[in-house]
Formats: C-alpha cells, structure tokens, sequence
C-alpha cells in the first residue's frame, strides 16, 4: 500500500505527524492525570517513554524482520555494535527523556521552536567532521536561525522572567543530542541495514531507560505499566505517532528529489507551532512572532541555499539503496521531535 504512494505525499505527512508529536504527548499526560490510580498518573512520561518505545519496537520488527538474519548480524563489526548501542543510550533513550521534561516545563511552542537549534548545529558538524563545504547563504541562514533561537528563549513574557528556563534548557539539550547522534551515525553505521539500525536502537533505548529509572525512582516506578487505560493509548500513539511517522519518512527519502526532502523538512516547524496552536490552543506571545519570523527567515535562506546547491550538482533523487540505514543528513535536518 504505502508502495503506491509519491515519496513527497509520504514527507508531508511525515511532517504532519512529526509537528503534532509534541502537543499529543502533552494532551495523554493530562488525560493520564484524570484518570489516575491511587493518586498516581498511568500515563506519566515515564510510562509514555517505556510502553511508546516498546509498541514501535514490536511493529518495526514485524516490519522488517526479514532484515534480522544470522548473516546479517554476523556482518556488523565490533565498532557498529558499539556505535549502535551508544545511539541508543543517546538517540532513544536520552533526547526523548529530555524533550518529554521539556514539554512538561514549558510551552510546546517553546520546545518546537528552540530545538531549531539542530539543523545549523549539524551544518557545523558536518563542516567540522565530513570537511562538507560550507556556503556563504547555508552559514548566513543557520546564524540567523541561532538568532531566532535565542530572541524566543531571552524575550518570554516578564511573568516568566528573562531567563532561559529549564524547558528551553532541555530542549536544546535534546536537539544538541539528535545532531550528535546524527553525525556519528553516518560515520559508523553507514553500512547497517535500515531494519536492524531501528529495531535495535529502540529496544536497547527502552530497555535501558526502564533499567535507569528503576534505579533512579524505585522498582515501584513502573507499577502501572500493565495497565488497560495506558497501553490503549499507547498502541494508538506508537502505532500513527512512531510508527507510521517513521516508516512514512523512510519510504518518502527514498522515492524523493533532494528538493522534496528540504521543501518539507523546512516546514517542521510551523508545523509544530500549528499543533500546539490548533490542539492545545497555545496563543504565541511577541517572544515568539519576533523569534519566529527571525528563525523562518533563517530557515528560507538555508533551503535557498540548498536548493542551489543541489541545482548546481544536478543532483536528481536521494536514494537509499535497500540495506542503507541510514538517512542523509539533508533528510533528518529540521524534522525536529519524532515522538518516542
């Protein structure tokens, strides 16, 4: 079925679904408090994190089960084991903690806009690490969206105080994390079929993130993952939120222009801010018209910037071969919070 769709219909909805991840995991951790046993709330971030990962961990492997064979195994170093565990402990366990703390300290419109961070922070990764050449519009756009960043955490209302909070804090933090996490995974796990790079990064995540926590808040801390109420939920936002979303966007990177992918991927956060406005009906203060339109006219010069970049290569499609896992750098830029 999802065969029979353009790759640029399968990125838009991709970004739908990536804009409005934020604003969900906002609205079930409310829903968890009204419904909450002996005081505690079933659905906490906590809960959400673990049963979330553990849903798309079932459902990719059914997806892409063929891909875990003993052959295949057999062909990863001892470099991409490592590589793949370390991505999980970052990209899959650490980032999600930190978003999902953000998301409950401060506005999503916040967390959307601020984790912008990545896209420039990735253009200078890849400078530094991959000796990528750097345009002069690509560094031009990425300062002006650090500046954008930076207008909508200093200048939040004066009840909030002018100060970056601790939401801003994590956010940021996150989007530092996704980048890093990015960059390591082109230099090491380049090789690593698509199917074994995402179930394992996932179950390794959930895995050790339920280890930490008990450590942290107590055995009892987990005690109402059996619960009915949260894994209806869960299958529901594992399912269209993770699922769906993730295997959308693979499918789109392959079958689209370089063009398509940066059209799209542009767009992540208004998509976001729409979502917080339309969900949760999250009214933008001046902090984040003024931010905002700073960060979007960061972002218009760097997709002019690439558009001419690719124009000038003549380069027509960003294909993954079958067995690649993972996606360019073009491809992860700006999609920010994917859910779990």
């Amino acid at each position: 079925m999802i065969g029979r769709i353009p790759g640029p219909a399968l990125l838009w909805y991709s970004i739908i679904i990536f804009g409005a991840a934020s604003s969900i995991v906002h609205i079930l951790a409310e829903l968890g408090t009204q419904h909450t046993v002996d005081g505690r709330n079933v659905i906490s971030f906590c809960n959400l994190l673990f049963a979330g990962n553990a849903c798309a961990v079932i459902v990719l492997f059914a997806v892409h089960r063929k891909q875990w064979t003993l052959e295949s195994l057999h062909k990863l170093t001892n470099i991409e084991w490592l590589f793949l565990f370390i991505l999980a402990l970052l990209a899959n366990c650490l980032a999600p903690w930190l978003f999902f703390v953000a998301i409950e300290s401060t506005m999503v419109t916040n967390v959307v806009l601020i984790s912008q961070i990545e896209p420039p922070l990735l253009l200078f990764l890849a400078w530094l690490v991959f000796k990528d050449s750097v345009g002069k519009w690509s560094f031009i756009g990425s300062i002006i969206c650090l500046v954008g960043v930076a207008l909508i955490a200093l200048l939040q209302p004066q009840a909030e105080g002018l100060i970056i909070g601790r939401g801003e804090l994590f956010a940021g933090g996150a989007a530092v994390i996704y980048a890093v996490s990015t960059v390591l995974a082109k230099l090491y796990l380049k090789n690593v079929p698509l199917g074994i790079f995402s179930v394992f990064r996932s179950a390794v995540g959930t895995i050790v993130f339920f280890i930490i926590a008990s450590y942290l808040f107590g055995t009892g801390h987990f005690i109402d993952l059996g619960s009915p109420f949260l894994w209806k939920w869960m299958l529901v936002y594992g399912g269209i939120i993770i699922v769906t979303g993730q295997l959308a966007w693979d499918s789109g990177v392959r079958k689209s222009q370089s063009t398509d992918v940066s059209l799209a991927t542009s767009f992540a956060p208004v998509a976001g801010v729409l979502a917080a406005y339309l969900i949760l009906g999250e009214q933008p203060s001046n902090a984040h018209y003024i931010g905002g339109a700073v960060l979007l006219t960061g972002i218009a010069i760097c997709l002019y910037a690439t558009l001419q970049k690719l124009r000038q290569e003549k380069l027509q499609d960003v294909v993954m071969p079958e067995g690649d896992a993972v996606p360019s750098l073009e491809a992860e830029c700006r999609t920010g919070f994917k859910g779990v």
